[in-house]
């Protein structure tokens, strides 16, 4: 049994985005010496939007649309992944991720004083 309310729906939504965003910052981290590498990304805010607006049921219907990052310089051997943008964006997603967690515990727990209020 599933005891789930529309807000744990887009609250987990969210930390699926944010885990998104940890992976996507992840993987421009690794490629930071691969020559031509560009620098990948998506908007956090407009998916969550696309997601909430999708029936309302908070839920992705597809994954994040992921793209190349324009307006970075690139270095000689073409890469354009700064350290210093990604691990600014990687403390961002975590800080989304511990913040949705958050949110997620106080629903859990208004649904459980529900569940007991009779007690």
């Amino acid at each position: 049994m599933e005891i789930a309310t529309e807000m744990s729906r887009q609250i987990d939504c969210y930390l699926d985005l944010a885990n998104s965003e940890i992976k996507v910052t992840a993987a421009n981290m690794a490629n930071i010496d691969t020559p031509g590498y560009k620098t990948l990304g998506f908007d956090f805010e407009a998916e969550m939007r696309d997601a909430l607006s999708d029936g309302g049921s908070g839920r992705p219907a597809r994954s994040p649309r992921i793209r190349a990052v324009d307006g970075l310089i690139a270095r000689p051997d073409g890469n354009n992944v700064s350290m210093d943008r990604e691990g600014l964006n990687m403390a961002e997603a975590q800080l989304k991720f511990r913040v949705g967690v958050a949110l997620l515990r106080v629903e859990n727990q208004t649904v459980m004083d529900a569940i007991h209020a009779d007690k």
